[in-house]
């Protein structure tokens, strides 16, 4: 602008020269990396995870930070990280960013034991990021467990294989928050692995976990098919958690289907045109069997006048209409997934299989850390997707300048969500620092 009127420049005219010093590439990692500094993930990584003597083992706090920083900034492979060292990017983070090259030695040290320890960093982060109000305290918790498959290239992967899917990759299995969609779990397994595979373990360590955070009302865990089995739902009964768990249609199900009377079917009112679905109940055993059927309609209807039956099992005793509502919701799930995949899950850097499990718990770190930036700093505003909050808040480019010793980080002028970056700002900084 010159004297109010906009100057239009030719593109070809303007030059280029990578020479600033000052400008910071993602200056919006400003917010999620003061909430690490609030939450202490630097001191308690080095805490928790003893490489010992392993090569590239020596300050670990510093080395998941770049990492969960470059994940957040949309980095998916090591040499992505490198991002974060251009122009004065490390005065906004706090820290020196590591090497992309050092980053890949320090993943490659890891082995299963070390994979755990960093484990236990997602457990007291959850901790300590819903003792500043984030978590749900007393009240409903709901929980989303599913599996996915995370697709790979190459054969050098250790641990990659062909699963149901017929995808070549592995099978990590996780556990999410459905109203903020927060990772509160997760496992990488092999590409092969069933998905039942270490799922009563899991649940187990899920529930503990969660308790230890300050969930103290009820839990509802939500599962499709491929966590049918007697004995989580048993675990799940004995400590008092509602479950809602799909099923498939063996012999002793199809039975009990067919026996639901003809007038016991109700309408679905809120199922999408042109299908038509009706809901019914009935028992398996002790447990309530909640039956779901669907057909298409119209010009695209079925070639014969028969319905498609889904059904799950539940101890729960609300209305029959809201369980199975409730239930179907279970779809969000998918959501975090899609915002794994989009961030630092599109691809698994290493030939480690270990390297490669501690990258998906410092990606569901990372995933955390936004989506807490947002939540605690915004928590007036819907949940965004991570596409979301990286263009609005994350990659906003900046210029650092200093005077009298203190820096001033220069943002666009006009910048659409400027009020939203310094509201979740200044909320962040109120926090108090970790102990």
């Amino acid at each position: 602008m010159v004297n109010g009127q906009a100057v239009v420049v030719g593109r070809d005219s303007v030059a280029v020269a990578f020479d600033d010093q000052r400008a910071v590439a993602d200056a919006g990692l400003l917010l999620p990396a003061t909430l690490a500094g609030r939450l202490g993930i630097e001191p308690l990584v080095n805490e928790t995870v003893d490489l010992g003597g392993r090569a590239g083992g020596a300050l670990p706090g510093r080395k998941v930070l770049s990492l969960m920083e470059g994940m957040l900034a949309g980095a998916d492979s090591i040499d992505d990280m490198d991002v974060l060292r251009s122009g004065r990017t490390g005065v906004v983070l706090g820290h020196r960013v590591m090497a992309p090259s050092t980053l890949g030695t320090f993943l490659r040290a890891f082995s299963f034991g070390h994979v755990r320890q960093l484990d236990r960093v997602l457990d007291v982060a959850l901790q300590r990021a819903w003792a500043t109000g984030a978590g749900p305290g007393d009240r409903r918790l709901v929980i989303d467990i599913d599996s996915f498959v995370g697709e790979v290239c190459g054969y050098q992967k250790q641990g990659a294989a062909y699963g149901y899917t017929k995808q070549l990759g592995y099978h990590p299995l996780l556990a999410t928050r459905a109203e903020t969609g927060e990772v509160v779990h997760i496992r990488c397994r092999k590409g092969s692995a069933n998905t039942q595979r270490g799922a009563k373990r899991f649940v187990e360590e899920l529930l503990a976990r969660v308790r230890r955070a300050g969930a103290l009302g009820t839990i509802l865990i939500r599962a499709d098919s491929g966590f049918e089995n007697k004995q989580i739902r048993q675990a799940l009964g004995e400590r008092g958690v509602q479950y809602s768990i799909a099923i498939k249609r063996h012999t002793p199900v199809r039975a009990a289907i067919d026996a639901i009377p003809e007038e016991s079917w109700q309408p679905l009112a809120d199922y999408p045109e042109p299908g038509e679905a009706q809901i019914a109940e009935t028992s398996l055993g002790s447990e309530r069997l909640i039956v779901r059927r669907v057909r298409t309609l119209g010009p695209q209807d079925q070639l014969f006048d028969t319905w498609q039956h889904f059904a799950f099992v539940t101890n729960r005793h609300e209305a029959l209409e809201r369980v199975e509502a409730e239930h179907r919701a279970h779809a969000v799930v998918e959501l975090c997934i899609r915002d794994l995949k989009d961030q630092a899950l599109r691809h698994f850097p290493s030939g480690s299989y270990s390297a490669n499990s501690a990258w998906t718990v410092i990606a569901a770190l990372a995933h955390n850390l936004g989506r807490w930036a947002t939540q605690i700093g915004l928590p007036d505003q819907p949940p965004r997707t991570a596409a979301t909050r990286r263009r609005r808040l994350w990659r906003i480019p900046g210029r650092l300048t200093r005077t009298a010793r203190r820096w001033t980080l220069h943002l666009p002028t006009g910048w659409p969500w400027q009020q939203d970056f310094l509201a979740a700002l200044n909320r962040i900084r109120a926090l108090p620092a970790a102990a």
